[in-house]
């Protein structure tokens, strides 16, 4: 592989110098950026060949089209949309005007990028899945470059890796150089978890998320829209819930007109969008808007004004949950919806009287976590009944209840016995989200070790912040490193960064998020050897400039400057 570029003035361009900067005794000594063979490439591709000779690209003559072969043309508004936006990205405020109208272009000129879809189903009008197909082949060279991709997600990726291959030289004219890529990700799930309740973001600062999650090659957002503080989802079928549960019922609320163009702005990016509506617990802000679907909590033999989790012996909330989900399935094209699950406090239900008789009626005894899953097993059995396959926190399945086989289970280190794992079926996929390096790595062993798959978060909550390289650790951290098997490890299908909302709001969350998150989606998307901190350090520097060129407040990794700061605007 040949890896000789011209990184001497991609760096000039980039503003970066070399050595090492100290920084009294607050910081160890940290380098600044120096070139990397690989460029700016962020995740870097499984497979890449780059050699010295480079075409320049002018934006009055350069374009983006669809090959004469491809089965996706100019109807296929995936591409169409993905083509004018990475125009933008290369050449920024220059418009394509006078295209054809200067002359020759020059021997050393790249005039044109075909992208090939090679499939007979290109899946222009479909939604990103699970099993979709993100692979892509990129080769740069005259007369022109080819992206050849089997489905539309993967050419999504490989316009992305493409835009990277840009460069300036001294002279600030645009170049890139002759490429070969074959890339494909390594994990098939590769999420950021959002919390909407805790803090209200706007609309734009999501569809703002997602265009960033774009460009780093995540594919999952995973939508924590409603909790205990606040439920912002404006329900068509019980507009109440957020006429008196959102913190505004017309300011911080999201319309259906909002929700679709959330799902739509995201498909464009090959991100499939996963709700989250986490019952019996974190539900305060859904009893404001529905009467009697609360535990009334007692303070001896009387009520106490108030309210515990969902009221698991009531036939109408049942009723209230299969209308609701009924209409979260429609609204939500994912094939998962999140149901939650977690920390729920039995405490409230130990007061009540009714449901202290009913514990008594079915045989639970003092045991309310069984109390819980017969609540739990009800609300699966009605989003069953949808057609949707469920997410959920780990104490579901601690307590024992049946999961069909395409459950996602989010895991709490510690927690859960092997008879209990042994209670799920093969397919389960269980998430592993607290605890420390050592722990989860035991659990995801423990855990695949009887055959269900697994998504990591553990080392990925981005809401917990510190001082420094705080994303060596999230860098370093990988779904794959623990005792196991090959086959094991074949169930680990991704992971993903969360950044849960109680400190964070539309002021803060960009630069919170990136580019730290940048270092998750490497170890999501790149070959499981790519683990050179120094390297990683070089070209996220850079991509963190891209970043902040193309209107993103990434905060910075350390001193230095980009050559186009970020305009505060």
């Amino acid at each position: 592989m040949v890896l000789v570029l011209k990184f001497a003035a991609l760096w000039l361009s980039l503003g970066l110098g070399q050595g090492l900067q100290f920084n009294d005794d607050r910081e160890e000594a940290q380098p600044l950026a120096q070139p990397s063979k690989y460029g700016s490439l962020w995740p870097l591709p499984q497979e890449l060949s780059i050699i010295q000779s480079s075409f320049k690209l002018s934006s009055s003559s350069f374009k983006i089209v669809d090959s004469k072969q491809s089965s996706a043309g100019p109807s296929c508004n995936i591409l169409q949309n993905a083509y004018r936006r990475y125009f933008e990205y290369m050449f920024g405020v220059a418009r394509k005007q006078g295209v054809g109208k200067n002359g020759r272009s020059g021997p050393s000129e790249l005039t044109e990028l075909q992208v090939w879809i090679t499939s007979p189903d290109s899946e222009c009008d479909g939604h990103p899945s699970i099993t979709s197909d993100e692979s892509y082949e990129l080769m740069v060279d005259q007369p022109y470059a080819v992206l050849m991709a089997p489905k539309v997600w993967g050419a999504l990726r490989g316009l992305e890796t493409f835009s990277q291959l840009v460069y300036e030289d001294e002279y600030g004219a645009k170049n890139i150089n002759v490429t070969k890529i074959k890339d494909f990700p390594r994990f098939a799930h590769r999420g950021i978890l959002l919390d909407t309740s805790r803090h209200y973001l706007p609309i734009k600062v999501i569809l703002s998320t997602l265009e960033t999650m774009a460009m780093n090659k995540f594919n999952v957002f995973h939508w924590h829209i409603v909790d205990d503080p606040s439920f912002p989802y404006l329900s068509r079928t019980f507009p109440n819930l957020s006429q008196q549960g959102a913190y505004h019922p017309y300011t911080h609320v999201y319309t259906p007109a909002d929700v679709k163009m959330v799902i739509e702005f995201a498909r464009l990016r090959g991100i499939r969008v996963i709700p989250e509506f986490d019952t019996p617990g974190h539900t305060q802000s859904w009893g404001k808007g529905q009467p009697g679907l609360l535990t009334p909590c007692y303070s001896g033999s009387q009520p106490s004004g108030s309210f515990g989790p969902v009221n698991p012996i009531l036939n109408t909330t049942y009723d209230f949950m299969s209308q609701f989900f009924q209409e979260i399935s429609t609204v939500f094209p994912d094939a998962y919806v999140h149901l939650g699950g977690d920390e729920v406090d039995f405490t409230c239900w130990r007061s009540n009287p009714d449901i202290q008789q009913f514990m008594v009626d079915h045989g639970f005894g003092q045991d309310y976590s069984k109390l819980e899953s017969f609540y739990i097993q009800r609300l699966l059995d009605i989003v069953t009944t949808t057609k949707k396959g469920y997410m959920i926190w780990q104490e579901v399945f601690d307590n024992g209840v049946k999961l069909k086989p395409d459950t996602v289970v989010h895991v709490w280190i510690g927690g859960g016995s092997n008879e209990e794992l042994s209670k799920l079926k093969a397919d389960t996929l269980i998430h592993v989200w607290k605890g420390s390096e050592q722990q989860y790595q035991h659990e995801m062993a423990r855990v695949t070790s009887s055959g269900y798959q697994t998504l990591l978060s553990t080392p990925w909550y981005l809401n917990r912040i510190s001082y420094g390289q705080d994303w060596h650790d999230a860098y370093k951290a990988d779904p794959q490193s623990f005792n196991g098997t090959e086959q094991q490890k074949k169930l680990v299908i991704g992971g993903e960064a969360c950044m849960w909302g109680e400190y964070v709001d539309a002021t803060n969350i960009t630069p919170r998020l990136w580019p730290r998150a940048s270092a998750v989606a490497e170890r999501l998307w790149s070959n499981q050897k790519v683990t050179d901190i120094s390297d990683a350090y070089n070209r996220l520097f850079a991509h963190r400039c891209r970043l902040v060129e193309r209107g993103i407040p990434a905060e910075p990794l350390f001193s230095g400057h980009c050559p186009r700061e970020y305009k505060a605007v």
